[in-house]
């Protein structure tokens, strides 16, 4: 199969007309079905049968400390400046390590690993020793591992950047979300320019592999010309990677949203000339557009593998590691399985506990179907593809022997008509393509195959522009 890529063509009225809430499709079934009422079981299961299969891991530890709070956050975190709080934090999570260790086939390898928040440079550098050593000491990695590390400019400096490095991280994220002191100011992040420009002459410096960067549309106070320039100065950083996320106001789920000038937000309209600015700007600038709010240059990995149609998507977002069971370490991170998904306690204090009780500290969880893993390939291939093959679908899950993929997707097919209607996508005998109107909607079009989603009348998803 075919997997060039066609542009993105910027249609405001469709967008204004799809701009509804839907889930951003990190997973499916997407993390709201994750229920209290799980089997551990099940997930003791879904190990074994990755132990069976040596599939490979993609680990993921969670860092939920920051010193202060960025009035747009949507993450889960612990807002605090009492740094003696990571100690016992460190020492439950380094016993949460050992507990998954003990499920787990030493022999599989660590291909991926990711260290999220929260700030995990909120640790000393002793403590993040103390972290790395301990999973070193449980799980093997492989030779050309993908290990990677947010972290946050302000409290970074030159010898902290080089530690990561000569540790082993070999990639790392940083967010700048606007360069306009206005902005920053008014959500609680202010970072000078002169900062973010040394903060990655550091990382050059220290030889990392790939630097992501991430920017935030929709803030109080900007502007076209503002983002705009917040954008060429992106460009002059010279990262790898870029995200540009819109900024979700919710302030009814996340208080701390109260904390801006709600009369400063950008209206739809100017929204959405930020956006058609930042993708045209990026795209000129010798950035592919992988899909939803994410770029990179031409030759990182994840675009080489969405030309080569072998893209993925897991919680961490966009990879290009190929079935691997992700397990999260620490509060509230997720592990997802083939057909298990978990989530460890929000608290703290209900995941220490748990430790303390030498019981796996999950709150939630959810064990897929057939159809849900059928459907989730038809999600994700859209997703990371932009396109579909039917002959390659019906194989994979023998449909072809009960039915094939227009028969099992009958009921499905009547959205897709109208989303061929309005040019997003067009359907033909073996395959579905998205346009190139259609890739700013993809989760508009992915939504067609969630039969949770047809279920909802109130949701809790960010809209889709």
């Amino acid at each position: 199969m075919s997997f060039s890529l066609p542009t993105v063509q910027f249609d405001s009225e469709l967008l204004r007309k799809y701009d509804q809430a839907v889930p951003r499709y990190t997973s499916y079934p997407p993390a709201t079905e994750l229920k209290p009422e799980f089997e551990l079981v099940d997930f003791r299961a879904g190990i074994a049968v990755g132990n069976y299969k040596k599939t490979p891991l993609s680990l993921y530890c969670h860092i939920p400390f920051c010193e202060t709070p960025c009035y747009f956050c949507g993450c889960n975190t612990v807002i605090t400046q009492r740094k003696e709080v990571a100690e016992p934090y460190l020492d439950y999570t380094v016993r949460h390590i050992r507990q998954m260790a003990d499920l787990i086939d030493s022999r599989r390898p660590v291909e991926q690993m990711h260290w999220g928040g929260g700030t995990p440079n909120y640790l000393s550098l002793s403590q993040i020793e103390k972290l790395w050593a301990a999973i070193n000491q449980h799980f093997r990695f492989a030779p050309k591992a993908e290990i990677s590390i947010e972290v946050n400019p302000r409290y970074l400096d030159r010898q902290y950047v080089l530690f990561l490095k000569d540790l082993g991280f070999n990639r790392i994220s940083f967010g700048i979300q606007d360069f306009n002191p206005q902005v920053q100011e008014a959500v609680n992040r202010i970072q000078p320019e002169d900062l973010l420009f040394n903060v990655m002459d550091w990382i050059r410096e220290a030889g990392f592999e790939s630097v992501n960067v991430d920017l935030i549309y929709g803030l109080p106070f900007q502007t076209l010309n503002t983002f705009r320039d917040t954008i060429h100065k992106t460009i002059k950083l010279d990262p790898d990677r870029i995200a540009v996320f819109n900024f979700a106001y919710v302030p009814w789920m996340k208080p701390i949203q109260k904390r801006l000038p709600q009369e400063a937000l950008p209206k739809g309209p100017e929204k959405l000339d930020i956006l058609q600015m930042a993708i045209e700007d990026l795209s000129g600038n010798g950035y592919v557009f992988i899909g939803m709010d994410h770029f990179a240059k031409p030759n990182d990995e994840l675009s080489i593998a969405q030309r080569q149609g072998k893209l993925h998507r897991n919680f961490q977002g966009y990879t290009t590691k190929p079935e691997s069971d992700l397990i999260g370490f620490g509060v509230t991170s997720i592990s997802m399985l083939h057909d298990v998904y978990v989530q460890n306690h929000k608290r703290l204090k209900d995941f220490y506990r748990a430790i303390d009780e030498n019981v796996l500290p999950i709150e939630r969880g959810v064990s897929l179907s057939q159809d849900d893993v059928i459907r989730r390939t038809a999600i994700m291939e859209l997703m990371c593809q932009f396109q579909l093959s039917k002959d390659d679908f019906e194989e994979k899950y023998h449909l072809s022997f009960d039915r094939d993929f227009d028969e099992y997707f009958g009921t499905e097919r009547y959205e897709l008509k109208k989303l061929e209607a309005d040019g997003l996508v067009r359907l033909y005998h073996n395959r579905i393509e998205v346009t190139p109107a259609g890739r700013l909607l993809i989760r508009n079009i992915a939504s067609a195959f969630d039969s949770y989603l047809k279920h909802k009348t109130n949701t809790n998803f960010s809209k889709a522009i």
